[in-house]
């Protein structure tokens, strides 16, 4: 095919030679770049509120897990229509990435749980989840809320293997003296009688029965 089927070529506008394209093409990824965040910041605001409305659809589901508990609405008939109500709510929760957690025989995560409570149980390890007090949500791979758990604690030490306290020192009671016997007062009007000097053990061997006798009649002269 010659040039003359093709017809002559076309002429370049001069305003197009002028352009630099450098420049252009700087202003272009600049506009693409703009775009870009806009639309980053458009999303992480987009997901900041579903996050927010997902949290409050979560809060609705605490509150018909205790309406369904309540015996006067059970009374009246009420409680199977809120575990309906409930059940499609978790439904939607679900289909949205929402899905709840299981932590009951896990160890407690800081990230996944809040600690509320202990609980005595020696066949398990320590901060082992026992039971769930708050149900925590994931929101696809994030945590949508931290769950509210009692964990298992250890058991306190046994007495028997507690070491004895030593008894204090008591110091021994200072005893006072007994005081002497005294006679027997007399009778009102009657002088006391003085007390008797004790008497030698026996009378002089020396002298004889004279001697003796006189020793006995000295004594019943003192005793008058």
């Amino acid at each position: 095919m010659t040039t003359q089927e093709l017809g002559e070529p076309l002429e370049v506008p001069q305003r197009a030679l002028e352009v630099d394209l450098a420049q252009a093409f700087s202003q272009l990824l600049y506009r693409a770049s703009l775009l870009q965040r806009l639309r980053g910041e458009e999303a992480r605001s987009a997901a900041a509120a579903q996050r927010e409305l997902l949290g409050l659809l979560v809060e609705v589901d605490d509150a018909l897990a205790a309406l369904g508990l309540d015996p006067e609405l059970v009374l009246l008939g009420r409680g199977a229509g809120i575990e309906a109500t409930r059940r499609r709510l978790l439904g939607k929760l679900a289909k949205a990435g929402v899905r709840p957690m299981r932590l009951e025989g896990l160890a407690a995560d800081p990230a996944l749980s809040e600690i509320v409570g202990g609980e005595v149980r020696p066949g398990l390890e320590p901060e082992t989840v026992v039971q769930t007090v708050v149900t925590g949500f994931f929101w696809n791979d994030e945590v949508l809320r931290r769950a509210q758990v009692v964990v298992a604690t250890a058991p306190p030490p046994e007495a028997a293997g507690a070491e004895p306290t030593p008894p204090e020192p008591t110091s021994p009671e200072p005893t006072s003296p007994e005081p002497a016997e005294t006679s027997e007062p007399s009778e009102p009007g009657e002088p006391a009688e003085p007390a008797e000097p004790p008497a030698p053990a026996s009378a002089p061997a020396s002298g004889g029965p004279r001697k003796a006798a006189a020793w006995n009649g000295r004594r019943r002269r003192r005793k008058r």
